[in-house]
């Protein structure tokens, strides 16, 4: 008599399993099902040109910014806060870094101004916040104004033009076969993972949005969080700032950036944050950018109008806050 073999799942095979669903995390499995579905159905109506090569590069292209504002957005979510004014702090960022590199003619220069510049917004914000004591999405509402009023101002309402060849290899190069701007993404992504993940400090985030009583009792000093998570948020809008203009060769007021805020806001919201905060994961809002990367790269193969475009992201951004509210509602 012969042995048959096993039909159920090796033990090896479900620790490979298990370690990646906890990599991704349980409750992004519906996100990684939804992402999967919205590549189905695009993928069925326009078999030819969605899965062409050229064409996921470019959907990897387009989100690498969104992708980058977004991660920092979740960061602020988590702490208690929100943050509307990221599209304009990108902008002035943008504005910035080319005024730099118009007058010094280098790519590091340009830079730093670039990252400089957004930090400075993120320490406006977050002092407004803590300091002066005014709600966190009047403030950047406000800012939101005020940065991209600058901007305007600063480049007298024109795009300035950007000639440094290596400043705008950023934007274009490859490495590997691999473009600059999602090289970049990626990093920041494993950054922002184990920042949030593995270091007291991003605990002591979760902790100040899930429970600033008991965050402050605990002896976290959660004014001095708050500004550091604004400034840092400034210092990620000013690296996808550099990502903006030195892909469009020119440093853009707002076209470019505009809009960044409702998506980043709406990528953190699929991927679980709460508007309340302390909940949220990085990989999550990864999920959350590349269903909003792969629904408008689906919706411009299917040739569907901007502005319906538009609608399609607001009610995204509407059924993202319900299912968390649901949820939340559920658990209580």
């Amino acid at each position: 008599m012969t042995d048959t073999p096993a039909l159920t799942t090796s033990p090896k095979r479900r620790g490979v399993i298990r370690r990646i669903v906890t990599a991704i995390g349980p409750q992004n499995l519906s996100l990684l099902a939804a992402l999967v579905v919205l590549i189905l159905i695009f993928g069925t109506l326009r078999p030819d040109a969605f899965f062409s090569t050229r064409n996921l590069a470019a959907i990897l292209n387009a989100i690498a910014i969104l992708g980058i504002v977004a991660m920092a957005q979740t960061v602020v979510i988590i702490s208690g806060g929100i943050d509307v004014s990221v599209g304009s702090i990108v902008g002035l960022g943008s504005i910035v870094a080319a005024t730099a590199m118009l007058h010094f003619d280098s790519a590091f220069i340009g830079i730093l101004a670039a990252v400089a510049a957004g930090s400075l917004a993120g320490l406006v914000n977050g002092l407004l916040i803590t300091k002066g004591r005014v709600n966190p999405i009047i403030t950047t509402l406000a800012t939101l104004a005020i940065f991209q009023g600058l901007s305007f101002i600063v480049s007298n309402g024109k795009a300035i033009g950007v000639l440094n060849t290596s400043f705008n290899w950023i934007g274009s190069g490859r490495i590997g076969g691999v473009p600059i701007t999602v090289i970049v993404f990626v990093a920041i992504a494993a950054l922002m993972v184990f920042f949030m993940r593995a270091t007291d400090m991003g605990r002591n985030i979760y902790a100040i949005g899930g429970n600033p009583n008991a965050a402050r009792l605990a002896g976290i000093r959660i004014e001095r969080y708050r500004v550091g998570v604004y400034v840092l948020t400034g210092i990620v809008c000013g690296i996808a700032a550099v990502l903006l203009t030195a892909r469009s060769t020119s440093g853009q007021p707002s076209s470019g950036s505009a809009g960044l805020e409702l998506e980043a806001i709406t990528a953190a919201f699929l991927g679980g944050c709460a508007m309340a905060g302390g909940r949220g994961t990085i990989i999550g809002t990864i999920l959350g950018v590349l269903i909003i990367g792969t629904l408008n790269n689906g919706m411009l193969l299917m040739m569907v109008p901007n502005f319906y475009q538009l609608v399609a992201k607001g009610a995204l951004l509407l059924a993202a806050v319900m299912i968390m509210e649901f949820r939340t509602g559920a658990r209580k």
